[in-house]
């Protein structure tokens, strides 16, 4: 039986680009969408994908989402949270909505996710968790506290979730994406691009099939010894 991958926001870059990498593999691959209705479809239409609508700042959506996928292939073997939403703001202009909405989208729907599929998980004693968080998760961004902050629970839920879970038998890690080239990264000007390309030890941008390789390689039993830990995917900006 062929494995079930679930990943969360997956009409769009990184996610856009791993629903295509691991439906290639062989993989059953559902991927959540919210706002990319377009693209979703198109998604579904060229990889064979099951897309699932879902708005994953709501615990019952994440629920009827994994609900659908199950009944679709019968279990889940590897959740990616991937969905999220970055934003800019001085730190005192940040709003009570904006805050929620950030914590919510990026922090909370990995909590109600994962949440989901570990009592499957649990009894087959087997499974893989990976959390997609940000190297400024690892070491804050100006401008973007409350972006931070969600992707920093990222890697705190990691670690904490390993130690519970690994007795029985699940896997849990995360990645931390350097400056991609995706969509979320699309507002950076031609001089921003050319100083963070400067920053950055390996001098470019990163792709996204940089950080979809990691994930393939952590949902495969060639990193079954391999569970709690944080891979910084970022040309060595964050070292």
């Amino acid at each position: 039986m062929n494995k079930t991958a679930l990943i969360t926001g997956g009409s769009r870059g990184i996610g856009a680009f791993a629903v295509k990498e691991y439906s290639r593999l062989g993989y059953n691959v559902a991927f959540t969408y919210f706002n990319s209705i377009e693209k979703a479809k198109e998604l579904e239409s060229s990889t064979g994908a099951f897309g699932i609508y879902c708005d994953v700042s709501k615990s019952d959506s994440v629920n009827n989402a994994i609900k659908l996928a199950n009944e679709k292939f019968g279990q889940i073997d590897i959740l990616i949270n991937n969905a999220g939403i970055d934003e800019f703001a001085l730190f005192t202009e940040i709003s009570d909505e904006m805050w929620h909405r950030m914590i919510d989208t990026n922090l909370s729907s990995a909590f109600y996710a994962s949440r989901a599929v570990l009592p499957q998980m649990i009894s087959r004693k087997s499974g893989i968790i990976i959390n997609v968080s940000s190297m400024w998760g690892q070491v804050g961004a100006s401008c973007e506290t409350h972006y931070s902050v969600s992707k920093a629970g990222m890697i705190g839920l990691t670690k904490a979730l390993a130690k519970e879970v690994g007795p029985s038998g699940i896997r849990v890690n995360c990645i931390c994406p350097g400056v991609i080239d995706t969509e979320m990264n699309a507002h950076l000007s031609s001089e921003d691009k050319k100083q963070l390309i400067n920053d950055t030890p390996l001098g470019k941008i990163g792709k996204c099939e940089d950080v979809v390789n990691t994930l393939i390689f952590l949902s495969e039993d060639n990193s079954s010894f391999i569970t709690g830990q944080i891979f910084g995917v970022n040309g060595g900006y964050i070292i």
